[in-house]
């Protein structure tokens, strides 16, 4: 089949959505639009099973009052779902502490509206936070059966290891937790056995050196153009991670693609140069072209709350064309010029929150981080928009983060801190962009 022009393949997309009939199985294609959208690119797991490389990230849900924190619109999750099933996406990754702890129980029963062999289902051991004893992880896992509404997961991850080689073993180890998964991927209940890294180089070998012993069918990892040489703190690139598990025909899912958003709403500058190389295609399928030129790569995983973004995930791993030699040169350029920019890393993955004092710290990073992106940073009153500027700043943080949940709340307890995957030392963040805002609100210089 030819690749089709991708302005014409998205608008087949969503003339696909006007016109096709929603049913409980999902939207009805004609032949014709079948053709037009091309066949999802499928990659082949350690024990055979075709997955979709895009796969549908379950972190994040659309809201009812489209804020983040809102209650999830039912009707609106059932048609992405429905959707994206249609158009080829089968792997679908949750975890019991994703979206206040609903997500699991949301993906069952958007899910079980279609036929069982149809999805692979991946969540995850998070006991990370809380209870590490082996009753709580079986209770744990027990739980995620009934609210997926299944009798097997087709991906079982080991939550966020990495922290240390002391954590994994209290965590999986020395409390038979990782024994009784064992059992469960033999009598067929668990189909895979992997794991979720953020954390330590440390961590990772020694996690990865039992694979020898436990025998690992995938892990998933943070990858992206940026990460591939660059990855700030504490975090190791991912062209390291992606080269050790490779060298041991480990399969591999990708989190963070987009870097939590910033290699979607890259800056202005930034843009201009994706925009002048490929004017019809969205800024953040080079990223997620990028995620999936590597061979063992299984899935990229995507947070999709709005259709326009399932659908232009779609037409970039519809008839997939990876990154050439050139374009891998291209990003890594402008993964250096990206590095220059004073962003947070913050990726808005909400594990630092609930705050017990109530503040909004992904919100306040997003804030902050967007105004950086979009070059609209009040730096100085020797600026001829700098009145402008300040006034958009505090603004738009008044309208993104309520009064009583912005940084200036924040006491410094740093509970925060060793549950950021981004190894963001979040108190220290926290004051300098509320002795920002406070220079801003004073209209002292800088």
């Amino acid at each position: 089949m030819s690749k089709i022009d991708r302005r014409t393949f998205l608008k087949g997309l969503s003339l696909a959505t006007a016109g096709a009939a929603i049913t409980a199985g999902g939207i009805k294609l004609t032949a014709a639009e079948e053709q037009a959208a091309g066949k999802m690119e499928m990659r082949t797991s350690s024990t055979g099973d075709q997955v979709s490389l895009l796969g549908y990230g379950c972190m994040r849900m659309p809201t009812v009052d489209g804020t983040r924190n809102g209650a999830v619109d039912m009707d609106a999750q059932h048609r992405l779902i429905d959707y994206a099933m249609e158009h080829g996406v089968n792997y679908y990754d949750t975890a019991p502490v994703y979206t206040g702890g609903k997500s699991e129980g949301i993906m069952g029963e958007c899910l079980s509206r279609h036929p069982r062999d149809k999805y692979f289902i991946a969540t995850k051991m998070s006991n990370a936070w809380g209870d590490h004893s082996f009753a709580a992880g079986k209770r744990m896992y027990q739980n995620s059966l009934k609210q997926l509404k299944t009798d097997h997961i087709d991906y079982y991850l080991l939550h966020s290891v990495g922290s240390s080689i002391e954590s994994f073993n209290q965590r999986f180890l020395e409390n038979g937790l990782l024994e009784f998964l064992l059992n469960e991927r033999e009598a067929g209940r668990i189909r895979n056995l992997g794991w979720s890294f953020h954390g330590n180089r440390e961590t990772f070998d020694y996690v990865v050196s039992l694979h020898d012993q436990y025998h690992w069918d995938f892990a998933q990892i943070q990858h992206n153009y940026l990460d591939w040489n660059h990855a700030s703190g504490r975090n190791v690139n991912s062209s390291y991670l992606y080269n050790e598990l490779a060298s041991r025909d480990i399969p591999m899912t990708v989190m963070e693609p987009l870097r939590g958003g910033a290699l979607a709403n890259v800056p202005e500058t930034v843009a201009r140069k994706f925009k002048e190389r490929k004017p019809a295609d969205s800024i953040a399928s080079w990223a997620f072209r990028f995620a999936g030129s590597h061979p063992k790569i299984l899935s990229v995983l995507s947070g999709m709350t709005y259709l326009e973004h399932l659908q232009d995930n779609i037409a970039t791993y519809s008839g997939f064309v990876p990154c050439t030699e050139e374009e891998l040169e291209f990003l890594e350029r402008i993964a250096k010029e990206m590095i220059e920019f004073p962003l947070i890393d913050c990726t808005a993955c909400n594990y630092c929150v609930p705050c017990k004092y109530g503040i909004d710290i992904p919100g306040i990073f997003q804030h902050y981080n967007k105004c950086v992106r979009e070059e609209k940073m009040p730096m100085s009153k020797a600026d001829d928009n700098y009145r402008k500027l300040r006034r958009a700043f505090l603004v738009g943080y008044d309208r993104s983060v309520p009064a009583l949940q912005q940084a200036n709340h924040c006491i410094g307890c740093g509970d925060c801190n060793p549950k950021c995957p981004q190894n963001i030392d979040i108190p220290k963040e926290m004051r300098r962009i509320d002795a920002f805002v406070e220079k801003l609100k004073q209209g002292n210089e800088f």
